[in-house]
């Protein structure tokens, strides 16, 4: 049976690099792993009322179904002010409750940013990983993934048009992999 990996964009966008890049990762899962998209276009912003009073959105059962079926998780953010942008945020809040139900815990991650500028992301990539302690998700520590300039990187059909990149996130899916073989018993 294939170990499920999802994979989270953190951009609404429907040209986004982050997008862009979970469609590009899909190939690269080897055999034995299957990559999932998991949408966080139709969460609406949590509030605890909603499962206090038993009012529960649809979309949150159905993300939190989702993230608790896969085995471990890939986040692909962009930075938004120096930080993750709202709609992953929520995605972590929204699965981290109601308390005591954190569909996230132990489920192995890793964390890609990206940029059109030469930073790459690393301010929203280092916040990530700050809310992924507190949720007890593992998170690979190397190689460390940023990837500047993403405006230049994609063709008109949104396909991965370079292969200096497209090798570097080859190499990261393989450490992940690795590094996940290691860490799930």
């Amino acid at each position: 049976m294939n170990k499920i990996i999802g994979i989270l964009a953190g951009s609404l966008r429907k040209e986004s690099f982050s997008k862009k890049i979970g469609n590009t990762l899909i190939a690269m899962a080897p055999q034995g792993f299957e990559f999932k998209i998991i949408s966080l276009d139709d969460l609406p912003i949590y509030n605890q009322d909603f499962d206090d009073d038993n009012q529960v959105p649809v979309t949150y059962t159905t993300f939190r179904k989702e993230v608790q079926a896969v085995d471990g998780v890939i986040f692909i953010t962009p930075e938004y002010n120096r930080s993750v942008p709202a709609v992953l945020k929520n995605a972590l809040d929204v699965g981290s409750r109601p308390y005591g139900h954190n569909v996230w815990d132990s489920k192995p991650g890793a964390v890609i940013s990206n940029s059109p500028g030469n930073l790459s992301g690393f301010g929203a990539n280092h916040h990530l990983r700050q809310s992924l302690v507190f949720l007890n998700v593992p998170v690979m520590q190397q190689p460390e993934i940023y990837i500047a300039k993403s405006n230049e990187l994609f063709d008109e059909n949104g396909e991965l048009k370079s292969e200096g990149t497209k090798e570097f996130l080859h190499k990261a899916v393989d450490a992940y992999i690795a590094w996940f073989n290691k860490n799930v018993s």
